[in-house]
């Protein structure tokens, strides 16, 4: 699959926004889970992270 996105401004830096397709995909639910970034020969690579959201005690 190939997806072509656009970037967008966020503050200083750039966001990619992932739709839920692509979270369906990578079996993400961005309220629990967290991604990882990879880069290799050029490439970003997202992967589902082992590690998850943490959430603060209101």
């Amino acid at each position: 699959m190939t997806v072509d996105r656009k970037l967008m401004r966020n503050g200083n830096g750039w966001v990619l926004c992932l739709n839920s397709t692509i979270l369906g995909f990578l079996d993400v639910n961005p309220e629990e889970d967290m991604v990882r970034y990879t880069m290799e020969n050029n490439k970003l690579i997202i992967t589902k992270s082992d590690k998850k959201v943490e959430r603060k005690n209101k």
